[in-house]
């Protein structure tokens, strides 16, 4: 007898075994096969190359610090201190860094609990959740990664026309710089090659990605330290402030780049919204929050890249950690030493000031190009790696079949191609900006589903759930829930309705369409929970005749002969306790296995058949008699039955 057959009966049983798939038997790198004179020879086969893992710091820490600061760091810190002022910018930062760090603890709680596969968010939210949950999140999170890859593309495109672009405005005079062509099929163009270059960077492997981040990473902190040494040692000047779509007299053609000056910070300590110079759109606390706030998103970049870390557990809560401490001081420094130098009308007037006061105008232009196409690399490579589990998984049936296959480097090459083609028909929509704040609200959404799949896990006190990270409670599971869908309908609150009701859509397609998986249910384990508490309350002392309840224990021989009683039972059975019972005759002892183990998902099906409410009981004795006596002691946890039907005439 295997020692993989239970002797025992147990439910679960069966589900295990489906889930473990059997080993494939080890290949040995050479193997003996019989020559033509039937003399052995050896067979000589190529080695898999085992793929190169990241660590913490490339893994991690670079892809979720150039996610997070993109071009916010350059061009939106003076737009939200000179409407919002000093005190309210330090408010904005604390309430969106409150926000992301309860996500972030989720994340590491999830990370650290046994092995994390490829898919990150999407890995974790559908183990904890369900398939359906998981799968419905998983697509909009992949797609949300498309739409920021096509976004960050565009949003590079746009930053090289404005500097080295030919105007399209015919009246206006060229300089010397500006002599690339312009127009939709110039920027597409252009858009196109940046794509290309992603692609091909992505295409290679994650290490290539690493070392190519790496590169910019240091690009932009040497920026970044450019910035922060121009604030102490350039001059106060005059700044020659650029055009504004709003036509109005008195605009100010100038602005002042003072130094550090008391006045200078007295006059940005408090708010002063006015129209924004580029849209014309008047500025509110809300829609500045909503702009900073997209500086703040970008925390699940480390996390997309599970399947390649060496230890996602050890990775992800230090690497993430690390890079949300560092964005939030550079970000309040940063803002500190603006409001201390610079005027409210250079600020409100010119988001790009910060690379007119620096100690050379160009380093600002490096930075905002390396930042965006780091970005847009992160989106198109976290998209793939969700687009390989979600293929891997089998949710979608065979529509994500083909992106399964990966190089002999393990790296998800047909993934790549197909989430790269969809952020080039996405680059044929040309302006994004209607799509931006959905796209923003797609990931505020996951890491909503994120903190709720951790919540769920701490509320049903999972036996399996034992992260190593413990720095969180279902409190900030929950206000972390809070946090992302007040800030879902802060954004856009019909965006956000449309999101939510697209997201319900899909679970339910997934839940129709889906194979079955055998993860496992977290609302099984919250109704466990939840109905052991209040088993644990009900006092069989306390019990009182005007609340009385049937509580039926039916014995069914034969469930054929027997549908019209069992359903005639359920009817008259009022909200009471209804048992199906069934003794299967044998003596354990001579036995290979148990017996009954193959018939308890057939009597589950049948309850299920005739929809009816009623438990199944099921046991091995020697007679009838005895069975029925077990079961009459074992039936029910506290509710006991108390009429035994066992008619024989009706169970033949």
């Amino acid at each position: 007898m295997s020692e993989r057959t239970p002797l025992l009966h147990y439910r679960l049983v069966s589900s295990v075994n489906e889930s473990e798939q059997p080993s494939p038997p080890a290949t040995e790198p050479s193997e003996q096969v019989l020559g033509s004179g039937g003399s052995p020879r050896k067979q000589r086969s190529s080695p898999q190359r085992p793929p190169q893992k990241l660590s913490v710091f490339f893994g991690v820490v670079i892809p979720t610090l150039l996610s997070m600061f993109s071009v916010v760091v350059f061009l939106r810190i003076g737009f939200v201190v000179g409407h919002a002022g000093l005190y309210q910018t330090f408010l904005m930062f604390i309430v969106a860094y409150f926000i992301i760090s309860m996500t972030v603890l989720s994340v590491c709680a999830i990370s650290t609990n046994g092995a994390l596969d490829a898919g990150g968010a999407y890995y974790m939210i559908s183990r904890a959740l369900g398939p359906e949950f998981g799968g419905s999140i998983g697509l909009m999170f992949f797609l949300a990664n498309v739409c920021g890859s096509a976004l960050f593309v565009l949003g590079l495109v746009e930053a090289i026309l404005s500097t080295f672009g030919v105007p399209e405005d015919v009246t206006v005079t060229a300089t010397a710089l500006q002599v690339l062509p312009s127009g939709y099929w110039w920027s597409l163009l252009y858009a196109t090659a940046i794509a290309l270059l992603c692609l091909f960077v992505c295409l290679i492997g994650a290490h290539i990605y690493a070392k190519a981040t790496f590169i910019i990473f240091l690009v932009v902190i040497f920026v970044l330290l450019t910035v922060f040494i121009s604030f102490f040692i350039v001059k106060p000047t005059v700044v020659t402030l650029p055009g504004s779509v709003v036509n109005m007299s008195g605009f100010p053609t100038t602005a002042n780049f003072t130094g550090f000056k008391l006045e200078t910070l007295w006059g940005n300590q408090w708010g002063g919204y006015t129209l924004d110079y580029t849209t014309g759109n008047m500025m509110t606390f809300a829609s500045v929050f909503a702009v900073m706030f997209n500086g703040c998103t970008g925390i699940m970049a480390g996390s997309n890249m599970s399947g390649d870390l060496k230890n996602p557990s050890y990775s992800i809560p230090r690497g993430t950690i690390t890079a949300v401490i560092f964005t939030f001081i550079t970000y309040n420094l940063l803002s500190v030493l603006v409001a201390c130098s610079c005027d409210r009308v250079l600020l409100q007037r010119d988001y790009s000031f910060l690379g007119d006061i620096n100690v050379w105008h160009p380093f600002v232009i490096i930075g905002v190009y390396s930042s965006t196409l780091s970005a847009a690399m992160s989106n198109l490579i976290g998209a793939s790696r969700i687009l390989y589990a979600l293929a891997k998984d089998d949710l979608f049936g065979k529509v994500f079949s083909v992106a399964k296959r990966t190089s002999r480097g393990g790296n998800p090459w047909l993934s790549v191609l197909i989430s790269w083609f969809l952020v080039q028909l996405v680059l044929f929509s040309g302006k994004l900006n209607t799509i931006a704040s959905i796209v923003t609200i797609f990931f505020l959404l996951v890491y909503a589903a994120v903190d709720l799949a951790c919540l769920a896990l701490e509320w049903a006190s999972a036996p399996n759930f034992r992260p190593t990270f413990r720095y969180f409670t279902w409190h900030t599971c929950a206000l972390g829930i809070i946090g992302c869908v007040v800030m879902m309908f802060l954004i856009n609150a019909i965006y956000a309705s449309a999101s939510i009701a697209f997201m319900l859509l899909l679970l339910l397609l997934i839940h129709y369409l889906s194979p079955t998986s055998s993860w496992g249910y977290i609302s099984q384990a919250l109704i466990f929970h939840q109905v052991r508490k209040y088993l644990l309350m009900l006092d069989v002392r306390k019990d009182h005749i005007k609340f009385w309840r049937p509580q039926i224990l039916l014995m069914v021989s034969n469930p054929r002969s027997t549908v019209g009683l069992i359903t005639f039972i359920n009817d008259i059975k009022k909200s009471g306790l209804y048992v199906l019972g069934h003794v299967q005759l044998g003596d354990l002892s001579t036995l290979p296995s148990d017996p009954l183990q193959s018939q308890y998902d057939s009597w589950l099906s049948l309850v299920d058949h005739l929809n009816i409410k009623a438990f199944v009981n099921l046991t091995l004795a020697d007679s009838v008699r005895h069975g029925v006596q077990h079961l009459l002691f074992i039936s029910g946890l506290v509710l006991s039955p108390e009429l035994d039907l066992d008619l024989p005439h009706f169970v033949r």
